[in-house]
């Protein structure tokens, strides 16, 4: 019988997990940070759906003093503080665990290591094969032929299995009980066991072979000639006390009983219940089959996808607005796309967020209320008399498609008090459903009404492709809660959920679960269409009604009013327009692709001297590290294969030319396959062109995110990729493409906020900043600034705000950390205005929770004041960035405004059809071009002006395609 025993070091598992998404973590809708307690239960799951344990027990440390704190008080004595949300994160951990019918092992006095490891010696006895789950070194004591260290990849690495073998290879020893001897001598930073002072790995390994072990060492240390030897010598006390802190103890009071550690069937009724506490919706339903309720997180409106080909972020009713009803987008358990850090909520946001509390008992059911079905002209005119004499009104689309630009109407809603709502169906055949809107016209034309919905640029998008527009103002309350809690999740579910303490109506309810049996709304019977889209508008208008003083009182109402609330009706307009694509181009581009590719896969077999599947990691791995033998050391992956990503391939290049050659075929491929063959896939059916998505409320910066196809993704640091560019061209003959875009922009704002006199005054002269830049911090004329040097200052400018330290300079350039060291110094004392701005900026977010752009647009940092330097370090560099970004973000969106206002202002013909990055794309008019030109410049250098006289500079291009015109 197979007997395979898996204990798990908790503590340094926890670490790992918590460590690894703290760039985007992992936050309830309560503020919870749940990175630990889903990293572990991932680890969990692969170690016993990948690994097969039969037996499995999970050791914690204890908060009790051990032995080694009372021999030696410095003992991890150095270790900063673990961070608060880890702590928190240890209960659920335990419950998890026990939940999986795991026994957790802990035992005052005694550490994690020593419970395993005496278990370790045990199980073995026992004849188990034994495999301590941990990523610590000093493990490799125990190590036997029945005891291994299987230690988890991290952040995408590959795991590693380490017996005797292995463990001696890595230290560099004949027998792994030398490994405490390693320590002894060389010491532990990490457990602040002090070894022999200047005594390394090196040398220990090398004291260790002559003399075998720690205590022979010492007894010759006399006979130990120079430095080295009088090192020893003072240090044999020292050294005799870290051999001892090292060792770990395999005869603590546990014991290991087969059929306690045994794996049994799970307790699902307990996951549940603690899955639906963390939110971990996706998990629950992996492992348990099952749905978790409500007060687990949605999937969050705008999610992330690849390129093409996957649902179109925040068109689902009620992951962000109104669609055909599907609920939610499938993204894992609510991990928001791109970055994050906190539940987005400080001070006064948090004492409301907890006062509103998240018990949902409310629901459609046991809550009085009133909708009505309205069809019918009478009905319908009486509806209408209604609504024309409220100022507000709330509204929402059910349709039969998440993509507006290819969705039917089936049915209005309409709510004008909370509990209230009218619902009107609307028929398949289109002529009777444009019937039905000629009555709402002269509602919909009406200036002096406010629309409110949730993602209502959703709804806008399905009347415009049935000649309708809304002229009055509007309220989206998924943008409300943007602002409120840029970091938060935004589904209308959750948002009910938290807000309000009710709970909607599943659309699963209605038309089944997501997948090719899904049905549609216009198959649901009518009364219950009533029901879920009435309740829809109703749901909406209560948590405008909620937002609106919440925005007061973070005073984020005016980054809502003129950035984010005007740029609705500009998106709408964008995304109805679409861009052409040039077809003919994308044959032609692909063949070459293939061609080139083609070629460079016959240059590998050349010079590998043999023919291979080429697309297989596998066999590419074989031929690199076996017959070429490029890398004695290359790594394999967890399948066993060797690693050939790009990260690998990079750093054999300069080795071999073949690595080129491979790196090239690769790009080639992918060209091919992700974008200039999947662009006319998603050609629109009914206007031939492509029709992105723009996600308003996803990126806590303030940035806008795009969807199939996702266009800030399209390949521009390399020729090839940038080729993709003439893909996209005018709409015919009469028009040509207008490419606007901002200089420097962000480095603009860093120096107009930080009022740094040197940097400002380059930029008001009009200088080459990387060039003004490098003239100070070389102490040189700028006419003897080199390229290298350019080169230099620019990587710093773009770095320093990031936080980049020495390390990752001297690492992106290819120089020395003293060479580095030397640049950031002399960059800090050149340009001390933005070193001030940097202390002052993370002095106020220490002080208040939140930084801000100029427009008032708030990052609250949650980890500013963490005891834990790692996690507040990236907390305090999110404080630096975020007003820049988010200044950027402001600016631009403000200038699509203006610009969008001129256009029709001005009566023109052309339009706005683009946003990427810092750049607007234009379809312009050819007899326009010349009008537009300056009005373009001036919309977007006017937009927001930047403070000290800090000029704002755009520039424009034109074109037959978007790379001529940019």
């Amino acid at each position: 019988m197979d007997k395979r025993l898996f204990l798990l070091d908790a503590m340094a598992l926890i670490f790992r997990a918590y460590y690894a998404l703290i760039r985007s973590p992992r936050i309830t809708s309560q503020g919870k940070n749940t990175n630990a307690q889903f990293g572990f239960v991932n680890a969990l799951l692969e170690l016993i759906n990948n690994r097969h344990p039969t037996h499995m027990a999970v050791c914690f440390d204890t908060q009790a003093p051990t032995e080694r704190h009372t021999d030696f008080v410095e003992y991890k004595a150095n270790r900063q503080e673990a961070p608060e949300d880890l702590l928190l994160a240890i209960p659920d951990i335990k419950r998890i665990i026990r939940g999986f019918n795991i026994p957790v092992v802990e035992l005052d006095g005694f550490e994690a290591d020593d419970v395993v490891g005496t278990l370790s010696k045990q199980a073995a006895a026992s004849g188990y094969e034994v495999f301590m789950v941990t990523p610590d070194k000093d493990y490799g004591q125990l190590v036997s032929d029945k005891i291994k260290i299987y230690k988890p990849g991290y952040q995408g690495g590959d795991i590693e299995i380490m017996g005797p073998e292995e463990v001696c290879a890595k230290w560099n020893i004949k027998s792994v009980d030398q490994v405490i001897d390693m320590l002894g001598l060389m010491g532990d930073a990490v457990d602040n066991i002090p070894g022999i002072a200047g005594v390394g790995e090196k040398t220990a390994a090398k004291l260790l072979a002559e003399y075998g072990t720690l205590e022979n060492v010492l007894a010759n240390a006399e006979n130990i000639k120079g430095a080295l030897g009088e090192k020893v010598r003072n240090g044999k006390e020292s050294a005799t006390v870290s051999k001892k802190l090292a060792t770990i103890i395999t005869t603590v009071p546990v014991e290991f009983h087969e059929e306690d550690f045994r794996l049994k069937d799970w307790n699902k009724e307990a996951l549940k219940e603690v899955f639906t506490e963390l939110e971990f919706r996706t998990v629950a339903k992996r492992i348990l089959g099952e749905e978790i309720p409500v007060t687990s997180n949605q999937a969050p409106q705008g999610v992330q996808r690849d390129l093409f080909g996957n649902p179109v972020a925040g068109q689902s009713n009620r992951a962000s607005g109104n669609a055909n009803g599907n609920n939610g987008l499938g993204m894992e358990d609510g991990t928001d796309n791109g970055p994050a850090n906190g539940n987005g909520l400080s001070g006064n946001a948090d004492e409301l967020a907890a006062d509103m509390g998240l018990t949902v008992e409310k629901n459609i059911h046991n809550t009085p209320h009133h909708y009505e079905l309205v069809e019918g002209e009478d009905a319908i005119a009486a509806l209408v008399k209604r609504l024309t004499a409220a100022g507000e009104i709330c509204f929402d689309t059910e349709t039969t498609n998440i993509d507006a630009n290819d969705a039917e109407l089936v049915g209005l809603s309409f709510s004008l008090q909370p509990h209230e709502g009218f619902y009107v169906p609307c028929p398949a055949d289109q002529a009777a459903t444009k019937k039905i809107l000629t009555h709402f016209m002269p509602l919909f034309a009406d200036k002096t009404k406010t629309w409110v919905g949730q993602n209502i640029k959703y709804d806008l998008l399905v009347l415009k492709w049935y000649g309708v527009e809304l002229a009055g103002n509007l309220f989206d309350t998924m943008l409300a809660h943007y602002v409120i809690d840029p970091e938060g999740k935004r589904s209308m579910d959750l948002l009910s959920s938290k807000y309000l303490g009710y709970e909607p109506v599943h659309i699963e309810e209605l038309i089944g679960k997501k997948g090719k049996n899904q049905g549609n709304m216009r198959d649901v019977e009518v009364e219950k269409v009533k029901e879920y889209a009435a309740e829809d508008a109703d749901i909406t208008l209560q948590l405008k009604q909620k937002f609106v003083p919440l925005m007061k009182e973070l005073n984020v109402t005016a980054v809502f009013d003129k950035v984010e609330n005007p740029l609705v009706k500009v998106l709408t307009d964008m995304e109805f327009e679409g861009v052409k694509v040039d077809m003919d181009f994308l044959r032609e581009y692909s063949k070459e692709l293939e061609r080139e590719a083609k070629t460079a896969e016959e240059r590998v077999y050349s010079q590998a001297g043999v023919r291979f599947n080429l697309a297989s990691p596998k066999q590419l791995g074989e031929v690199l590290f076996e017959k070429l033998k490029l890398d004695p050391k290359a790594k394999k992956t967890k399948t066993g294969q060797y690693a050939t990503g790009e990260d690998v391939l990079t750093k054999l290049a300069m080795q071999n030319p073949i690595v080129d050659d491979i790196l090239a075929f690769r790009e080639l491929t992918k060209l091919k396959s992700t974008y200039v063959d999947a662009l006319p896939a998603i050609i629109n059916r009914k206007t031939g062109r492509v029709h992105t998505s723009y996600a308003q409320a996803v990126a806590v910066t303030g940035r806008l995110s795009s969807n199939n196809p996702n266009l800030q993704n399209i390949p521009v640091r390399t020729e090839r990729g940038r080729e993709i560019r003439k893909a996209f061209i005018p709409r015919d003959a009469n028009h040509i493409l207008l490419s606007a875009d901002y200089s420097q922009i962000e480095l603009r704002i860093v120096a107009a906020i930080s009022g740094d006199p040197n940097m400002c005054e380059a930029f008001r002269l009009g200088k080459d900043i990387h060039t003004a830049t490098a003239a100070k911090v070389y102490g040189i004329d700028e006419a003897e600034v080199t390229k290298d040097m350019r080169r230099k200052a620019k990587s710093v400018n773009f770095g320093i705000i990031y936080g980049q330290g020495a390390f990752g300079l001297a690492d992106n350039l290819g120089i020395s950390r003293t060479e580095a060291k030397t640049i950031i110094d002399n960059y800090k004392k050149e340009f001390s205005g933005i070193s001030r701005y940097m202390d002052e900026t993370v002095n106020f977010a220490k002080e208040n929770g939140y930084v801000q752009t100029l427009m008032g647009r708030k990052r609250w940092l949650r980890d500013i004041n963490s005891s834990n330097f790692t996690v507040r370090g990236f907390a305090e560099r999110n404080a630096i960035n975020s007003p820049i970004q988010g200044t950027a973000a402001d600016m631009i969106k403000l200038a699509m405004t203006a610009m969008h206002e001129a256009i029709r202002r001005e009566k023109l013909k052309s339009k706005m059809i683009l946003q990427v990055h810092d750049e607007l794309l234009f379809d312009a008019l050819k007899e326009e071009a010349d009008i537009l030109k300056p009005l373009i410049v001036e919309c977007m250098q006017n937009a927001l002006p930047l403070p000290n006289e800090v000029p704002v500079i755009a520039e424009v291009g034109q074109g037959g395609n978007w790379l001529e015109a940019h």
